[in-house]
């Protein structure tokens, strides 16, 4: 290599003054040539902070909290930093979550002071819950939601394992959240709990559909039908709670489990970024 870099443009690389065009035109030439990158200037101390930094997070990367706490109660170290990295539970929508949940709650407590009858004060408690888990599933992996979707595509924990152990994570997520939020709620306790069944059985048809179509339009399908059958209570039966009934709740009992059987019969099929 008979070329090398002019003085004047080593100084003004050194002291940040080039623009990014030529950056990289200088660095391209450092990467193969040993004389000009001795001759760049640079501080010891900077250049062996800068180094102890890189390697604290390429080799020795600090855990998030969560995989820290999933670690702690058992869960592999593969797992954990797996199911730590999904983009549902992430502090964004665990916050909107609280934040829903929040609403509701205030809205039951505004409701009941206006009605004497304070069990149709929970239906938008009772309405909503149910969806949260439903909702961080449609988020939970996929090329257009997972920014480095295309990276764990070549993992064995690609494919159904990963939305499986993902939408676990999402339902465990938002129902801490909604059973930490029920005895804020007026009215009688049992009914304040009403919304655990149909949690279950929509996320399993969330997962069961998500084998035939794609996360975000299985959730979309479910969420205009579970709308569709709370709404339905008082025009059918002429009963708001119609959809939380004991009735109702046995029929979430009864498709839950069928759901999950479908699910892991049809599991290979879960794969949101593959052939359908």
């Amino acid at each position: 290599m008979t070329w090398h870099l002019p003085g004047d443009l080593v100084e003004r690389y050194a002291h940040g003054r080039l623009d990014s065009a030529q950056v990289m035109s200088v660095e391209s030439h450092l990467a193969r040539c040993p004389l000009c990158r001795a001759a760049v200037p640079y501080e010891d101390g900077w250049l062996a902070a800068s180094w102890e930094r890189i390697e604290d997070l390429v080799d020795r990367p600090r855990p998030r909290p969560v995989a820290r706490v999933l670690r702690r109660v058992g869960v592999p170290e593969h797992v954990a930093t797996f199911l730590a990295a999904t983009p549902a539970p992430a502090r964004g929508w665990l916050v909107a979550v609280t934040g829903v949940l929040a609403f509701a709650v205030a809205a039951a407590h505004f409701a009941a002071r206006r009605t004497p009858d304070t069990a149709n004060a929970l239906i938008p408690f009772l309405a909503v819950a149910p969806l949260l888990p439903v909702a961080g599933i449609a988020m939970a992996y996929g090329r257009h939601v997972d920014p480095v979707y295309e990276l764990q595509a070549a993992t064995p924990m690609a494919g159904w394992r990963a939305l499986l152990l993902r939408a676990l994570a999402v339902l465990s997520c938002a129902v801490a959240l909604s059973g930490a939020a029920t005895p804020l709620l007026p009215g009688p306790p049992g009914l304040a709990a009403a919304w655990l069944l149909p949690a279950l059985a929509l996320t399993a048809g969330a997962l069961a559909l998500s084998t035939r179509f794609a996360p975000p339009v299985s959730v979309a399908v479910l969420a205009i039908a579970w709308f569709g059958a709370v709404a339905a209570g008082p025009l059918l039966a002429d009963d708001r709670l119609l959809a939380f009934s004991p009735g109702a709740q046995a029929l979430y009992g009864v498709a839950a489990p069928a759901l999950v059987f479908l699910i892991y019969a049809r599991r290979a099929r879960l794969d949101p970024g593959g052939p359908r």
